[in-house]
């Protein structure tokens, strides 16, 4: 598993991340629970961007000084790029978020909290599934072929089901936990579940976090092979997908009530999937140059953002 990866790396990569989230804690927490504005959520989204790219621009320092230019513009855009093609996939993400807690009527001062959760174990899940995916691809090359046709499959599928609202009245999760679990139809302030009468109730704020995590889990193993088209590098992979998770937060409020607005994003993200799916079925032919990669990608997903802007979506459509 070649990587540049070193312990100094290594380390410099886990305390920016340690310290950006502690620092995100005691904001949240700072004047205790309060709905987060447009502008505020604004502020950190710009933040969270400044900061992946001074993270980008010191590794690329580092390189230079340490492998030559050569490997250190080379590692440089396939950061960009795949924090590019992570952040951009997080925004469908986001939309399912605004669809669960809409359906639970999260209320708004508990849902940092749902974020923060959902955050932190979407980091951990990411680790644990690039490590596994970085000895996978090294001992079997052909899965990314594997990757790739799924990809494809992935793209297709997205495209057409874009502008339908899931239902999750049928998610297999909630009907599990419905089943088998005493769900409160009411909140109990922060609590995930009480007891009542001897026996444990679970509150919607359970079930939130339930189906957030399923979701996570259902992006990661979408969102990660897209990645490894770019680079194998478990170094970059998962710093350019650490880096896009940490803004989901202020993400998700930044596009709250404006999900409407970038109703034909979900083509451009069909689009992107089936690019980078050919891209890796056919890396054994003709490698695709990483600075084309990126100028792909970063068209896609303005031009769709664009034609969102100036096309109003049709009557009728939802976006979740």
């Amino acid at each position: 598993m070649q990587t540049i990866g070193n312990i100094w790396l290594w380390g410099g990569f886990g305390a920016v991340v340690i310290i950006a989230l502690l620092v995100d804690l005691v904001l949240m927490r700072h004047g205790g629970p309060h709905k987060v504005t447009f502008k505020e959520a604004l502020w950190w989204s710009i933040g969270w961007v400044l900061l992946a790219l001074a993270f980008n621009g010191g590794l690329w320092y580092y390189l230079n000084e340490t492998a030559g230019q050569v490997v250190a513009n080379k590692v440089g855009l396939e950061f960009l790029t795949g924090y590019l093609v992570e952040k951009a996939l997080a925004v469908d993400n986001i939309f399912v978020f605004l669809m669960i807690m809409g359906y639970f009527a999260v209320p708004e001062e508990q849902r940092q909290k749902v974020l923060i959760i959902g955050i932190l174990g979407a980091i951990v899940l990411r680790t644990i599934m690039i490590f596994a995916g970085s000895v996978l691809i090294t001992q079997f090359h052909w899965l990314l072929y594997v990757f790739g046709a799924f990809l494809l499959f992935t793209g297709w599928k997205m495209w057409f089901s874009a502008g339908q609202e899931p239902d999750l009245e049928t998610n297999p999760a909630l009907r599990w936990m419905r089943r088998h679990l005493r769900l409160l139809p009411d909140y109990a302030g922060n609590a995930m579940s009480v007891m009542r009468d001897g026996k444990r109730w679970y509150t919607p704020l359970f079930a939130v976090l339930i189906l957030i995590a399923v979701t996570d889990v259902i992006f990661a193993v979408d969102s990660i092979p897209a990645i490894f088209a770019i680079t194998t590098d478990p170094f970059i992979v998962l710093t350019s997908n650490v880096f896009a998770v940490l803004g989901l937060r202020a993400m998700f409020f930044l596009l709250a009530g404006m999900a409407d607005r970038f109703h034909l994003l979900p083509y451009g993200l069909a689009l992107v999937l089936a690019f980078i799916g050919i891209k890796m079925m056919i890396i054994d032919i003709f490698k695709i140059p990483t600075p084309i990669s990126l100028g792909v990608v970063a068209l896609i997903i303005a031009t769709t953002v664009v034609l969102s802007l100036k096309i109003p979506p049709k009557e009728g459509d939802n976006q979740a």
